[in-house]
């Protein structure tokens, strides 16, 4: 999911849900296309111990016995091995000296997995629990999503393992500074555009932004996106993963001719993407009824309180059990948020945090949709059980594309020197999502899965980066 921030947000944007460990269900390989059987056994002896990557590359695997029916060009090229081999892997030591003198190190990543397309284009993630196959994980899923968006945009992904939570600024801009010095000779407004994920936001993109103008001599604006709206970000910045993700579901309800209105929806997470979805919701008709963070999770059935939630996290960065004590809500510290009765369940805040047991309480109590508004929230057994029941779902390289779409838009205007109003922006953020959907919704048709959003997406995103592949040559 890449998410940057502008500067309303000074400083970490997400605080995720409960995480899950590393996923630990073994992909299945079984039931894959006699032809794409071998291609994925390849992929797991080749990347031993990225189980993230794994799953994700499977996921696709799943959808593409149609294609390699109906276009053998592709295996005769050999774009699917292709497309799972990153064009390239940067690891790098990142050392920073901390307010007490001591000098700490961190591993730094940058996987630029394909520019067929255009230059590589995915977030920065500072967590602890980043290693190369959580980064190769998001980066496969870039490319898919920034090929679904229209844009000239390629796919990659970078991060640390360096954690933001309890560091000073000071400390922070160190580690941005030492970070930048070895990244900078890797991207450029024509060749990879970083921007923000989990744990850097409008804090972090303005002091590795800063530490790139300082050893390039170029006001490059470019290279990053996420940034300020004063010194060149994109209105719509903040809000676009979590509006998009609603403008996503909004076109799955029109096409069942109904709406928001009078749905009770569940949303994990509270950062950017949770907190804008949440307020899109309610814009729409929609009624919040639960929200989470890394405490817990709390119920308010009257709707959730955003001004409330806003000053919460955004000001104050506190946590979710504020919100209780302040507002007479229910608050539950062990437990699950998808056990909360809704219509409509939008995963926004990490990867794996929604499981078959999970899955199998959202259909217990009624769920009709489930739209990913993080990267590949849902485990394989999961997702499986849910299409299985007939719950209509959508997956986050669709669903969650609004926040690169706005980033491939604050490109456009940092290339044009020229600044776009929030209505203008918004507008073309819900464009670009229709047109998502609807790309989605043909591709389904054209390859006999009506109505499914998984196989249409990942289609629509695959053939688009292929033929773009072949047109190249064997680069």
């Amino acid at each position: 999911m890449e998410s940057g921030s502008t500067s309303r947000d000074p400083g970490t944007w997400q605080d995720p849900a409960p995480r899950s460990p590393h996923v630990t269900e073994d992909p299945v390989t079984t039931d894959l296309h006699p032809t794409l059987q071998p291609m994925f056994e390849t992929v797991l002896r080749r990347n031993p111990g990225e189980v993230e990557f794994h799953q994700a590359a499977h996921e696709v695997f799943e959808s593409l016995s149609p294609v390699v029916a109906k276009r053998p060009e592709y295996v005769q090229a050999s774009i699917i091995e292709r497309i799972c081999e990153p064009e390239r892997q940067i690891i790098f030591r990142v050392p920073w000296i901390d307010d007490s003198g001591k000098v700490q190190i961190n591993r730094g990543f940058r996987v630029e997995f394909n520019s067929a397309l255009g230059p590589y284009k995915g977030g920065l993630r500072f967590h602890p629990s980043v290693y190369l196959g959580i980064v190769k994980f998001l980066g496969f899923e870039q490319i898919f999503k920034n090929a679904l968006t229209g844009m000239p945009i390629g796919g990659g992904k970078g991060g640390s393992d360096f954690d933001p939570k309890g560091k000073s600024d000071l400390e922070i801009m160190r580690f941005c500074q030492s970070f930048m010095t070895e990244l900078y000779r890797h991207i450029g407004e024509y060749t990879d555009v970083p921007a923000g994920d989990i744990g850097v936001g409008g804090r972090e993109i303005g002091y590795l932004f800063g530490q790139y103008k300082r050893i390039t001599n170029r006001y490059e604006a470019g290279v990053l996106t996420g940034k300020g709206l004063t010194w060149g970000g994109s209105m719509v910045r903040t809000e676009a993963t979590g509006y998009g993700l609603v403008y996503f579901v909004d076109e799955m309800l029109r096409a069942d001719k109904t709406s928001f209105d009078g749905k009770k929806v569940v949303v994990s997470g509270s950062g950017n993407v949770a907190i804008y979805a949440a307020e899109k919701v309610s814009q729409l008709g929609g009624t919040v009824v639960a929200m989470s963070d890394s405490g817990g999770y709390i119920v308010d059935e009257g709707g959730i309180d955003l001004d409330l939630m806003k000053e919460i996290k955004e000001v104050r960065r506190g946590r979710i059990s504020e919100y209780a004590e302040s507002r007479g809500a229910r608050y539950v510290e062990d437990g699950s948020i998808w056990d909360v009765p809704c219509q409509i369940a939008l995963p926004c805040a990490t990867q794996n945090e929604l499981d078959e047991n999970h899955a199998a309480s959202l259909i217990e109590n009624g769920v009709e949709i489930v739209a990913e508004g993080a990267n590949m929230p849902t485990t394989q057994a999961g997702t499986r059980a849910l299409r299985e029941a007939g719950v209509r779902f959508a997956p986050g390289k669709a669903a969650n594309a609004g926040g690169v779409a706005t980033s491939a838009l604050e490109m456009q205007q940092n290339a044009s020197r020229d600044s776009w109003s929030f209505e203008d922006t918004d507008a073309r953020l819900r464009e670009i999502m229709q047109g998502i959907f609807g790309n989605c919704m043909t591709t389904a048709e054209e390859y006999d899965m009506p109505g499914d959003y998984v196989a249409g997406a990942n289609i629509a995103g695959f053939t688009q980066v292929a033929d773009a592949m072949l047109a190249l040559g064997v680069i």
